[in-house]
């Protein structure tokens, strides 16, 4: 992986992690079109910089993130559904992540429920009782968190499932969306330390003491990627909540409708898009 490469990465990453598109879809798209090698470095970088990104929330809404230790609960509570699936289907997961016809699949399919949301979940419940702050109750904080655990699979996206999730429990799409970019936090750092561990473990049967476990150029790598996920991030995170509170999530069906038939357009004409 070049520098080159971890930049574009990083952007796409920062665009599209708060974005219900699929940010891991998006990267590993990126890596099949940049033709970039999936070795455990690799895999391991499309993971960790979803940390720069996230820490984008504690920026945009520092305030809000310490308003009570009641909402911790809520976000422990939430974030446990996705501890257990991901432990019991981590090498299944790890399988579709170098799958780009799965991810072209999963977007299809999701940009397909998208152009129906808005329909399904009419906003008018905010003025009747729907709520207006981002803050759940326990029930369903955990249903939100049931809802994320559809996002083990790459292309399916933990954003847009994580909003939907609570657009079901009639939070308002501003509260809903606010409530997945929390949610984020707890769960990308997981999927990060147990990728970190996973990389540490492998490179020890390899004789790799934890001081070498990274080259110079891979910790600028990684350095790199964060900084940059982190300030792209930072603007998208604001755009998207004023777009998707005033417009919606149609804009975002079409867009993964056509990026998804694309994808299974060209590997159906014999494309080659799956990873090295």
């Amino acid at each position: 992986m070049t520098y080159w490469h971890a930049l574009l990465l990083a952007i796409v990453e920062g665009i599209t992690e708060f974005l219900p598109v699929s940010s891991t879809g998006h990267m590993i798209i990126a890596s099949a079109l940049l033709g970039i090698q999936m070795t455990p470095f690799a895999k391991l970088y499309l993971v960790v910089i979803q940390l720069g990104a996230i820490l984008s929330v504690l920026v945009v809404y520092w305030k809000r993130f310490f308003q009570s230790f009641d909402f911790y609960l809520k976000l422990l509570v939430a974030f446990l559904p996705i501890v257990v699936v991901g432990l019991l289907l981590k090498k299944h997961i790890d399988a579709l992540l170098e799958s780009v016809t799965t991810v072209g699949a999963m977007l299809l399919v999701g940009g397909v429920v998208l152009l129906f949301v808005d329909k399904w979940f009419p906003q008018e419940d905010s003025k009747k009782g729907g709520h207006p702050v981002t803050n759940p109750s326990w029930k369903e904080a955990f249903v939100i968190g049931l809802f994320q655990c559809l996002a083990v699979v790459p292309g399916v996206s933990r954003s847009a499932a994580t909003i939907i999730g609570g657009l079901t429990q009639k939070l308002t799409r501003r509260a809903a969306a606010e409530f997945a970019f929390f949610l984020a936090m707890p769960t990308m750092a997981a999927a990060a330390a147990k990728d970190l561990y996973d990389f540490y473990n492998e490179a020890k049967t390899h004789g790799i003491s934890i001081g070498n476990l990274f080259s110079g150029q891979e910790i600028k790598l990684l350095v790199l990627g964060n900084v940059v996920a982190f300030v792209v991030a930072l603007l998208a995170i604001r755009l998207f909540v004023g777009f998707v509170a005033k417009y919606g999530f149609r804009a975002f069906g079409i867009y993964r409708i056509i990026v998804g038939g694309l994808l299974l357009l060209l590997i159906g004409l014999g494309v080659n898009l799956q990873l090295v």
